[in-house]
């Protein structure tokens, strides 16, 4: 089951972002679930997440999403779990 994790960063969470991203791409690599994955901007700034994940079910992305090291940290304002069909690509 596909799922798309929309993330949106709190305000002013950059530099909570930048200190937990090789935790963050640590897990994303350990875990292999994540089909695509990036960061949401606001031109070069980086404001969110988009994370695509391949998952048995939504439980499992919500497990996945608590355990990033990104919400971990507390850099999310609002986060998003969207069922998703792959189209195109």
């Amino acid at each position: 089951m596909l799922i798309a994790l929309i993330a949106r960063d709190k305000s002013g969470a950059l530099q909570t972002r930048l200190d937990n991203r090789a935790a963050h791409l640590a897990y994303i690599e350990e875990t292999g679930v994540v089909a695509q994955a990036g960061p949401l901007l606001d031109g070069d700034a980086m404001i969110g997440s988009l994370v695509i994940l391949d998952v048995q079910d939504l439980a499992a992305a919500e497990a996945w999403a608590a355990n990033d090291p990104y919400a971990l940290a507390g850099l999310f304002d609002s986060v998003e779990l969207i069922p998703w069909k792959k189209v195109i690509g």
